[in-house]
C-alpha cells in the first residue's frame, strides 16, 4: 500500500506544481511608448528598439525588470493603488510606474511632458515618481554601503593597478543640486556665488564610478571642508571605525594606512591624501600629482555620470522641498550604483561633458595633519622609485 500511496501524493505535487503560473512582466506600455514616442521632434533617438530603452530609462530591460521586483512589494501594498490610473481609467501595472519614475528622474522633464508621453496627468506622474522614490529608498539600501574587507582588498588592487596608489580605498568630491525654495524659506545659507538656490552633496566612490558614501541634504553655503566635517563618514574616519584595515608596508620600508584621495578644497589628513600645492612642489612630487588628480577625477566623473543620467538632478527642481530632494539625489544615486552592479553601460552621450561644478567657488583647505603630510610624501616617493626602476629595466 505504501507504494501506491507515494505514487498518488506524487501525482498530487505534480498537478499542484503544474498549476503555478507567475505574470509575466508587462511592457504593453513599452509598445504603446516607443511607437509614440521614438520619434518625437527635437530629440536624437535611436533607432534600435534596446538602445532605445536604454536612452529613455537610462538602462536595459533586465536592469528595469530588477528594479520592479525591488519595488513591486511596496508598490502594491502601499496605498494609493485606486488613483493610479491613465486618461483611459486603466489602472497603472507596477511596470508602467517605474517607467513613468524614471523617465521623469531621466529626463527631468516637466510632470505635464512626462504625463503626456504616457497618457496619464500630471498629478498622477507626481504621485507615482514620489511612491517610486520612497520604495526604492526602502528597498534599495545595499546597493550603496561602504565595501566589506573583502571588497574593499578588490577596490584597493583596482586603485593600484590603475593609478599606483597603494592601500587607496576611493575618491572623494561634492556637487551642488539647484532647487527653488519659498521666499521664506529662502536665505543666504543655501545659496551660491551666483545666487542659487543649492543643497550640497558629496560623495565617495571606487574605481567603477560607484558610490560607496553620500552625504546630502546640507545647504550650499557651507564650504567643502566643512561639509565633510559635518558628516556621518567624517566622524566614522577619525574615529578608526572606517579606512581602519591593515596598513601597508612599501618596498622602501615605510607604512601607508587606508586612505582617500580629495581635491585642494579638503583637508589634508591621514586618511584624506591631497595634492601638493604649487607652494611645496618639490622634484619629487610630479608623479603624484599626476597620479593623484587621475584617481581624483573618479568623483568628478561618478557626479558627471549620475547628474548625466538623472538630469532632474541637473534642473532646477521646482517641485521638492527641503526635505524631499535629499530622498531624491540618494535614489538617484542608488540607481547609478544598481546600473553598475548590473552591467549596464550609459550611452556615450548620457555623462555631462566637461562637468565639474567650476561655477562653484572652491575654497582652498590650508588644514594640513602632520601625519597626512608624511603620508603623501611617502606616497610621493614610492611612484618615484617606481618609475626610476621602471627606466632602468
Amino acid at each position: 500500500m505504501a507504494p501506491k500511496k507515494t505514487n498518488k501524493n506524487s501525482k498530487q505535487m505534480k498537478k499542484s506544481t503544474a498549476s503555478i503560473e507567475i505574470k509575466p512582466l508587462d511592457f504593453g506600455w513599452w509598445n504603446v511608448f516607443w511607437q509614440k514616442n521614438s520619434s518625437a521632434p527635437g530629440l536624437v533617438i535611436p533607432r534600435d528598439e534596446d538602445e532605445g530603452f536604454k536612452y529613455f530609462f537610462r538602462m536595459s530591460k533586465k536592469t528595469f525588470e530588477y528594479i520592479c521586483s525591488l519595488v513591486r512589494e511596496v508598490l502594491i501594498c502601499r496605498p494609493p493603488n485606486s488613483g493610479l490610473k491613465n486618461i483611459e481609467g486603466k489602472l497603472l501595472s507596477v511596470e508602467n510606474q517605474v517607467a513613468i519614475a524614471l523617465r521623469r528622474l531621466a529626463s527631468g522633464d516637466s510632470q505635464v511632458s512626462v504625463g503626456i508621453s504616457f497618457g496619464v496627468d500630471l498629478s498622477t506622474v507626481s504621485i507615482v515618481t514620489w511612491r517610486f522614490v520612497e520604495a526604492l529608498e526602502e528597498r534599495g539600501r545595499h546597493h550603496l554601503k561602504w565595501p566589506d574587507s573583502c571588497k574593499l582588498a578588490e577596490i584597493k588592487l583596482n586603485f593600484e593597478k590603475s593609478f599606483g596608489l597603494p592601500n587607496c580605498c576611493g575618491a572623494i568630491g561634492a556637487t551642488h543640486i539647484v532647487m527653488t525654495l519659498p521666499v521664506v524659506e529662502s536665505s543666504g545659507d543655501w545659496q551660491d556665488n551666483v545666487q542659487n538656490n543649492c543643497m550640497f552633496c558629496q560623495g565617495t566612490v571606487d574605481p567603477e564610478l560607484r558610490f560607496l558614501d553620500i552625504v546630502t541634504g546640507w545647504s550650499r553655503g557651507l564650504s567643502t571642508s566643512r561639509l565633510l566635517e559635518y558628516s556621518g563618514f567624517y566622524k566614522l574616519c577619525q574615529g578608526s571605525e572606517r579606512l581602519n584595515g591593515l596598513s601597508r608596508t612599501l618596498s622602501e620600508g615605510v607604512e601607508v594606512q587606508e586612505f582617500i584621495v580629495g581635491g585642494t578644497d579638503y583637508p589634508l589628513l591621514p586618511w584624506l591624501i591631497t595634492p601638493y600645492r604649487k607652494d611645496d612642489w618639490s622634484c619629487i612630487s610630479d608623479e603624484f600629482t599626476a597620479a593623484h588628480n587621475a584617481a581624483r577625477l573618479l568623483a568628478v566623473k561618478a557626479f558627471s555620470n549620475l547628474k548625466g543620467s538623472w538630469k532632474i538632478l541637473n534642473k532646477v527642481m521646482r517641485e521638492a522641498d527641503k526635505d524631499k530632494l535629499p530622498k531624491i539625489v540618494v535614489v538617484c544615486c542608488f540607481l547609478h550604483n544598481i546600473i553598475i552592479d548590473c552591467g549596464d553601460s550609459l550611452l556615450h552621450e548620457v555623462p555631462l561633458s566637461g562637468h565639474d561644478d567650476s561655477e562653484c567657488i572652491r575654497l582652498l583647505c590650508k588644514q594640513v595633519d602632520p601625519l597626512g603630510k608624511t603620508m603623501r610624501d611617502n606616497l610621493a616617493k614610492h611612484l618615484q622609485l617606481i618609475k626610476q626602476k621602471a627606466q632602468l629595466k
